[in-house]
């Protein structure tokens, strides 16, 4: 079973990472893909922790530098094989019976895709469209290339967070985290792939989401977010002169930072407060 929800894991990245190297209608298709990947993977963590087997979120480097998108594509299908094969060992039927039946259906899909050119490794920091300074397109490499990773980093541990939580009040707040943190992912993944500087994130310490202070992961959540709400609002200040555009996208970021900030705020009093009680 764990090995299963780890090649889960690789395979949701992986086509994650597929839709954001594609440039035409495949790309919301792989997008639909990973995200249903996704939820197979929380399915068999809560499988896991029915049957109370410790596990973390360490998975295998995943190789996505490829030329075409059917290179890429071949391989997801070879590790939807493998998951196939691995279903044998869940002991509940109808999960496997739900995951076996997406991937047959995912497999064919991709089989007959049709291929790309892959431009998201070029590494020629160009954003389409757009003339940015060398100062502006520095800053704006460094923001993606951490971003990406924190943003996954937090899927993880927002997700980790969720699955050993029974409060309902709190699952909501992680929930919302999770949705937010995924749109984030998918807007800095898909603008590293522009300008070919795409890179899968690093695996995340087990330290950082296998929490045992909550209270203090909320405070340390809430600077974290205030600083992200000013990397944001430097990196907007860095390309104003040259994009009014990605300007204001890093301030509609900016602001969303607030909104994260008052649930952890919430999360927090909520927390303490049954503490307490």
């Amino acid at each position: 079973m764990k090995t299963l929800m780890i090649k889960t894991h690789e395979a949701w990245l992986e086509m994650l990472m597929a839709g954001f190297m594609s440039k035409t209608q495949n790309k919301q298709v792989l997008f639909d893909f990973s995200d249903i990947l996704f939820r197979h993977f929380t399915w068999l963590e809560n499988e896991l922790i029915a049957l109370d087997v410790t596990y973390n979120y360490d998975r295998d480097t995943i190789p996505i530098k490829v030329e075409r998108l059917s290179d890429l594509l071949n391989n997801i299908v070879k590790r939807l094989d493998v998951i196939d094969l691995q279903l044998l060992s869940s002991p509940d039927k109808e999960l496997d019976a739900r995951i076996a039946s997406d991937i047959h259906y995912m497999r064919e899909v991709l089989k007959n895709m049709n291929d790309e050119v892959v431009t998201a490794f070029s590494m020629e920091r160009v954003f389409p469209g757009i003339s940015l300074t060398q100062e502006a397109t520095d800053a704006l490499t460094l923001f993606l290339f951490e971003e990406t990773y924190k943003e996954y980093e937090l899927i993880m541990i927002y997700n980790y967070l969720k699955a050993h939580s029974n409060d309902a009040y709190m699952n909501r707040i992680f929930q919302i985290l999770i949705d937010e943190s995924f749109f984030h992912l998918k807007s800095f993944g898909d603008m590293g792939a522009k300008m070919g500087i795409l890179a899968v994130p690093r695996v995340v310490m087990k330290e950082l989401y296998q929490v045992e202070d909550v209270v203090q992961f909320l405070k340390d959540g809430i600077d974290e977010e205030l600083a992200a709400k000013e990397e944001c609002k430097r990196l907007a200040e860095a390309v104003a002169k040259d994009s009014f555009e990605l300007a204001k996208f890093f301030d509609f970021i900016n602001h969303q930072e607030n909104y994260h900030i008052a649930l952890m705020k919430d999360a927090l009093k909520h927390f303490t407060g049954e503490a307490n009680g």
